[in-house]
């Protein structure tokens, strides 16, 4: 397994990006993709940490959580204009699969001159889980 936390996929989608988001544990795995969510639309290192929100979402299976979290984090962006680079993750699972987390960003506007392109969604298209060299991979695609 590469040694980075995440990988873009060429080739899946052509109006879309996809990528590999990689963790030796379910949260390392929800962050890491997060992460590669958010660098898609801006470089990481420039989103401040001004603004700390909790969320919590839910779902039966592993890939639905997935799915879950990244569209939680892609409505609250569009909702409140905050991009988010800081995740904390944890996920329990009791009658179903819960996930909480404290994520921390800033406004796109003081981003707005380094943004990448804005991400609109996250599909269901190709999206796993699979264990793969000792870890944890996810797939994803987004509509851009």
């Amino acid at each position: 397994m590469p040694n980075s936390r995440f990988r873009y996929l060429e080739d899946i989608a052509t109006a879309d990006a996809a990528f590999e988001a990689y963790g030796s544990t379910m949260e390392e795995l929800f962050e890491n993709a997060a992460l590669a969510m958010f660098n898609v639309m801006a470089p990481l290192e420039l989103i401040g940490n001004e603004s700390v929100r909790d969320i919590t979402v839910s779902a039966d299976s592993q890939e639905d959580l997935l799915h879950n979290w990244l569209a939680e984090l892609v409505y609250l962006k569009d909702v409140h204009g905050e991009l988010y680079a800081q995740f904390k993750v944890k996920i329990d699972s009791v009658d179903v699969l819960r996930l909480a987390a404290e994520i921390r960003g800033d406004t796109i506007d003081s981003v707005r001159e380094h943004t990448h392109t804005d991400v609109k969604a996250v599909t269901y298209h190709r999206l796993a889980i699979e264990r793969r060299d000792g870890g944890l991979v996810a797939t994803v695609v987004l509509d851009l």
